[in-house]
């Protein structure tokens, strides 16, 4: 018998554009043969199912079940393909958990972690992975952007501490430019991270687990038009995404087990993808963040990874679903 999936999409937060944008892909490469899909709108308007002929069904928040022509749906899994709050950051994982419906994604405390930019570079690090140094701000206690400079060399990266899709992100190589870019980014997030520059290539890779065994995608190098990886670059085409990344396999190699201990320290599940910086004159990879949800787009980098790997899209989300019951 097939079982029934609830592919969630939407939010609370600007990136419920890309989430959207997500769920059309996963939608078209659902195995059918294999499962019942139904697409379930999550945002401040309430939580909705639409039917093909337009019509909304309202969410049973009780147990998350919709009803349709009077009969009642209840979902064996939830395949998440919500960007930001409340998707990512661990919020409705926890309310899966409590009606015991499994999901795609990293577990409510992993999803509520990596949400946290500063938290994970810091566990990182603790781990024994590179991480730039940084500063965590918060909007409520005052420090002066002279301050910052002092525990910090320019260039830095400010950016909203929780969030994604580089939403508010700011490269600032001139001291006189930190506090615009500081401002920026604290009207998008109470914190904010200010992170030292590390020059080197941009590399991200995908990372997902299936029948237990943890499996890395194919490299992507990112070789942006703009002076870094914006939103702009990620979604509009200001930027060159190279898959596979054409590489020596020692630094492939550095970057694949960089990714594989990462995954495995923050405990992740489901597919997700971690940005490195690799420094050639230190010869290692630097963790930037893990996006425990990455984007899924047409132009996202995922997909590129899955088709180089040699996968199709829909074994790849097929491989997902059943990992959800895999024990």
């Amino acid at each position: 018998m097939k079982k029934t999936i609830a592919i969630i999409t939407g939010g609370y937060s600007g990136e419920s554009v890309i989430s959207y944008k997500t769920a059309a892909t996963i939608e078209k490469n659902i195995d059918t043969e294999k499962w019942i899909s139904y697409t379930i709108d999550i945002s401040p308007a309430g939580w909705f199912y639409t039917t093909p002929a337009g019509e909304k069904t309202t969410v049973d928040k009780n147990d998350f079940s919709i009803t349709i022509d009077g009969k009642k749906i209840n979902f064996d899994a939830v395949l998440v393909g919500m960007h930001g709050t409340p998707g990512e950051d661990g919020k409705l994982q926890g309310y899966f958990d409590c009606l015991n419906i499994p999901y795609t994604s990293c577990d409510a405390a992993s999803s509520a972690l990596t949400f946290n930019k500063r938290y994970t570079v810091a566990v990182a690090a603790f781990a024994g992975m590179h991480v730039a140094k940084s500063l965590h701000l918060f909007k409520n206690i005052a420090i002066s952007a002279t301050d910052i400079l002092k525990e910090l060399k320019l260039p830095v990266f400010v950016k909203p501490n929780n969030g994604g899709s580089s939403i508010g992100m700011s490269k600032v190589n001139d001291g006189a430019d930190l506090q615009h870019a500081l401002d920026k980014a604290f009207k998008e997030d109470e914190q904010v991270l200010v992170e030292e520059f590390i020059k080197g290539r941009e590399f991200t890779i995908g990372v997902f687990k299936t029948k237990g065994q943890i499996i890395s995608l194919p490299i992507t190098e990112i070789l942006t038009k703009k002076d870094f990886f914006d939103y702009e670059a990620k979604y509009n085409g200001a930027s060159e995404e190279v898959t596979p990344a054409v590489i020596d396999e020692s630094i492939a190699e550095k970057v694949r087990q960089a990714a594989k201990k990462a995954y495995a320290v923050f405990n992740c599940k489901g597919i997700v993808r971690i940005d490195f910086i690799y420094n050639e004159a230190a010869s290692n990879p630097y963790m930037l963040e893990i996006n425990t949800v990455p984007g899924q787009t047409d132009a996202s980098i995922v997909p590129q990874q899955v088709r180089a790997l040699g996968w199709t899209l829909k074994d790849f989300y097929s491989a997902l679903i059943e990992e959800c019951f895999y024990k």
